[in-house]
């Protein structure tokens, strides 16, 4: 038997009065964002933003990326209001490592029912991280998709461009034999490793979001949401001395490393050079997981390697310590076949 009750939209679970909600809420947060190239008004079609004049031949750098299942802990310990900031500097460090400074960033937030409250604490998080790194958020999608996700749980991914003059862009061409390899520290698992640090965590340490976890003064979930850092600030007045640079995120190390090296040079990575923080230490001892397999998954305490020459390293050393954050000498670069070699 038909049911011939007339259908509506939010009948369908789509609610377009809570959309309109949430807009209302960002507004405020995304315009606060906006810097001197962008154009146009929040809730437009597009997202505008004019390429700085300064620039004399400037390539976009664009990248889009998520925070993989470090959205399960901000859910879990319904803390949402760091997650967008790790998203934008995630994507931040990833233009960055070519040279280019990030002009604007979008978003894309999706989830079966938007909770008015969640959403604003995600886009003050985005929000956060874009005035830190001084790009605009321009524009971006909230959805409702009900049937996709099961409540509480939602999706986030961010799309960043960047621009650097084309005779800056870093890469593997400028690394040398006898470069130095800069290691600069990371603040914890960053955005990457979750599944595996979630299932020993959780599992095997039988670990709450609110126990303190070991070896630390803060609790597992404060630990585990640690905001992914950005490097732009430490790394900005020196880029004019870096010949490339590697984001430490999937893959570790070694998976890398290796794409800022070209065929014929090798990494030469001295472990013993920091000391593993704690929570990596913690990961391995309870997952008993090979270290191997350590260094493939996780940072190990590595946000950023940056390449350069003997007076190029006191460069970027001298530059990350003008923001207060540590660096030493990694490794080097010698004759090989484009492998990375942790001793």
């Amino acid at each position: 038997m038909s049911d011939d009750t007339p259908l509506d939209y939010s009948s369908a679970g789509v609610d377009l009065g809570r959309s309109d909600a949430v807009k209302r809420r960002i507004r405020a947060v995304v315009e606060s964002t906006f810097t001197a190239g962008a154009r146009g008004a929040f809730g437009g079609f597009g997202g505008m933003y004019r390429i700085p004049a300064e620039l004399r031949r400037p390539v976009l750098v664009a990248s889009a990326d998520g925070v993989g299942t470090k959205l399960r802990v901000a859910i879990e310990a319904n803390r949402h209001d760091t997650i967008g900031h790790d998203l934008v500097n995630h994507c931040v460090n990833d233009v960055l490592v070519q040279g280019a400074v990030p002009l604007f960033f979008l978003d894309y937030f999706a989830a079966a029912v938007l909770v008015p409250e969640v959403v604003e604490a995600v886009v003050r998080g985005v929000a956060a991280g874009c005035r830190e790194n001084g790009c605009s958020l321009v524009g971006g999608e909230t959805a409702e998709m009900p049937g996709i996700y099961t409540p509480p749980d939602y999706d986030l991914a961010g799309f960043i461009v960047g621009a650097v003059e084309e005779d800056a862009i870093l890469g593997a061409d400028r690394v040398e034999e006898g470069d130095v390899l800069v290691g600069l520290p990371s603040s914890g698992l960053h955005t990457n490793g979750y599944s595996l640090a979630r299932r020993i965590v959780f599992e095997r340490m039988g670990l709450r979001v609110t126990d303190r976890f070991p070896g630390e003064d803060a609790t597992t979930g404060d630990v585990l949401l640690r905001v992914h850092r950005s490097y732009l600030p430490a790394l900005r007045p020196a880029l004019q001395r870096v010949h490339a640079m590697a984001h430490i995120t999937g893959g570790g190390l070694p998976g890398n490393v290796n794409r800022a090296l070209p065929d014929t040079l090798d990494a030469v990575i001295d472990a013993g050079s920091w000391e593993v923080p704690n929570l990596f230490r913690q990961l391995e001892q309870a997952g008993q997981v090979d270290r191997a397999e350590m260094y493939r998954t996780f940072n190990m305490g590595v946000g950023m390697v940056v390449i350069t020459d003997e007076a190029g390293a006191e460069a970027v050393m001298a530059a990350a310590s003008s923001v207060h954050l540590g660096s030493w000498r990694l490794g080097r670069i010698v004759r090989g076949s484009g492998q990375v070699r942790i001793t």
